[in-house]
C-alpha cells in the first residue's frame, strides 16, 4: 500500500499550495480552483491505476510460475510412482513366472524320466528297435526342452539389464 503514498501527498501538497496561493478568492476564483484539483485528482486517479495494474500484472505472474513449478513437480512424482509400480509388478510377475517354470520343470523331468525308462524296458524286453526310439525321442525332446529353457533364461536377463539402466525423470523448467 506504500505505492498509493506518494500520489496521496502530491495531491495534498497541490491543494494546499492551491489554497495559501489565493487566500482571498470569489465564486468564480473556487470554480476555476476546482476545476484545477478535480484535473489534478483525475491524474493522480489514472496513476493509482496503473500502479494497481502492475501490482495485479507481478501477482499474476507469480502464481503463474509457482503453479507450473507445482505441476512439473506432480508430473515427475507420478512418473516415478509409475515407475516403481511397473518395477514392482515385473518382480512380482517374474517370481510367479519362476514358481511356475519350477513346477513344470518337475513334471517335465518325470515324463523323460518315464519316457526313457519305457525305452529302458523295451530294450531290455528285446524290442530293440523301438526301444531306441523311445530313448532318442526322449533324448531330443529333452534336449529341445533344455535348449528353449537356456534361450529363455537369456533374453529374460537382456531384459533385466535393460530395465536396470537409470531412468531418472527430468524436470523442465519453464519458459521466463
Amino acid at each position: 500500500m506504500l505505492q498509493f503514498l506518494p500520489g496521496i501527498i502530491i495531491a495534498q501538497l497541490i491543494t494546499g499550495a492551491l489554497i495559501f496561493l489565493y487566500p482571498n478568492i470569489g465564486v468564480v476564483d473556487w470554480l476555476k480552483l476546482a476545476a484545477i484539483l478535480l484535473l489534478v485528482a483525475i491524474l493522480i486517479a489514472f496513476w493509482f491505476g496503473s500502479i494497481a495494474k502492475s501490482i495485479n500484472k507481478d501477482a499474476l505472474h507469480k502464481i503463474t510460475y509457482e503453479f507450473s513449478k507445482e505441476k512439473e513437480k506432480i508430473r515427475v512424482k507420478a512418473e516415478k510412482d509409475k515407475n516403481k509400480i511397473v518395477e514392482e509388478t515385473h518382480k512380482k510377475i517374474t517370481k510367479e513366472s519362476r514358481r511356475t517354470h519350477g513346477k513344470a520343470n518337475l513334471k517335465v523331468g518325470a515324463a523323460f524320466a518315464a519316457a526313457a525308462g519305457a525305452g529302458v524296458l523295451m530294450l531290455i524286453t528285446e524290442l530293440l528297435t523301438m526301444g531306441l526310439l523311445t530313448l532318442t525321442t526322449a533324448g531330443g525332446a529333452l534336449a529341445g526342452y533344455i535348449a528353449r529353457t537356456r534361450q529363455e533364461s537369456r533374453d529374460s536377463k537382456k531384459q533385466q539389464e535393460i530395465r536396470q539402466q537409470p531412468r531418472t525423470p527430468k524436470l523442465i523448467q519453464p519458459k521466463r
